[in-house]
């Protein structure tokens, strides 16, 4: 195991306290928390459960929940951990720690469901869609399926992003096919009523249309997008979809 180092308390106390941050720093951090008697993960969830025992849920307590999940508590183990201590420390310290786990967690959270979502297609998510991100509300992903012949695009959407408003242009043929992959998402034309798309769901769009499509609120939302070979072909990015708007939305 990595020897286990800290220097705050000489980094805040140093000066007014160097005998606490001595403690702090070389007693605590470096002796006591190298012990190998017990191993890492099982020291971060005692410590855990001391602070919240103790009612403390300021910093020291975040720090000592993001050292705990850098130790390999997971999700479900950190929340199995708050609901049984809650029963003896007391219920409102419980949802204190939640809170503060919940911000912890949030990432692996995320990670679990973007995986989940990998999973349920043969396509790869991809990317960072970074070169594309100022026309999107939210993160999105690309994967290059083909760029020979017809470009295809496997484009990703995380729960509530989607695209803004656009138009493919062209002065013969153009325009755009979806196919959606996995998730749920919705595709809307201007003047139209939002159309929800789930696997196997095809949409053509012709060229001169101004249209969005994304990500539902509460889901992963995955589609093919198909170019459709056009003289003099381009894209117009138009305005973002409003929050008003898409809230509306199911």
């Amino acid at each position: 195991m990595k020897k286990i180092t800290q220097d705050a308390g000489r980094k805040s106390l140093g000066e007014f306290a160097p005998d606490f941050a001595h403690f702090n720093d070389d007693v605590l951090f470096g002796e006591n928390w190298n012990n190998r008697d017990i191993d890492n993960k099982t020291r971060c969830i005692v410590t855990v459960v001391a602070l919240m025992s103790s009612g403390i849920t300021d910093s020291s307590l975040r720090y000592h929940l993001e050292n705990a999940k850098k130790a390999g508590v997971t999700k479900k183990e950190i929340a199995a951990i708050v609901t049984h201590v809650g029963f003896y420390a007391g219920w409102p310290k419980a949802w204190a720690v939640f809170n503060m786990a919940k911000e912890v967690w949030a990432q692996e959270t995320a990670a679990t469901a973007m995986e989940a979502h990998a999973n349920e297609m043969v396509f790869p998510i991809g990317a960072p869609n970074d070169g594309f991100a100022q026309y999107f509300s939210g993160k999105s992903y690309l994967a290059p399926v083909s760029k020979s012949q017809v470009g295809i695009f496997n484009v990703t959407f995380e729960p509530s992003c989607r695209n803004n408003w656009h138009i493919h242009h062209a002065d013969k043929g153009g325009g755009q096919i979806l196919i959606c992959v996995a998730g749920r998402g919705y595709y809307r034309e201007w003047g139209k009523q939002a159309v929800e798309m789930k696997p196997g769901d095809c949409i053509n769009i012709p060229a001169g249309v101004k249209h969005w499509h994304g990500a539902a609120k509460n889901s992963w939302f995955s589609h093919l997008a198909i170019e459709v070979p056009g003289e003099n072909a381009f894209n117009e990015w138009l305005e973002a979809v409003s929050d008003e708007e898409y809230d509306k939305l199911p």
